[in-house]
């Protein structure tokens, strides 16, 4: 947040790994290329206020960069 990291994660520190939610989540609808699975968040949740900067970053996708507004 603001250039600051507050949260850092790794797919290996899920309680489930990708195959098993895959298969959970293609059980009942279909997944396209592209598609993503949210998950949830890390340890580090920060209050954040109108202005701040959120820079969510996934190695290998890119980043997605959010203002908050009101």
């Amino acid at each position: 947040m603001n250039g600051k990291v507050t949260q850092s994660g790794h797919t290996r520190d899920m309680i489930f790994d990708v195959p098993t939610l895959i298969e959970y989540f293609s059980a009942f609808m279909t997944l396209q290329p592209g598609d993503l699975i949210l998950t949830g968040t890390p340890d580090g949740v920060v209050n954040c206020n109108v202005g701040d900067v959120i820079v969510t970053r996934i190695e290998g996708v890119g980043d997605l960069i959010n203002t908050l507004g009101e």
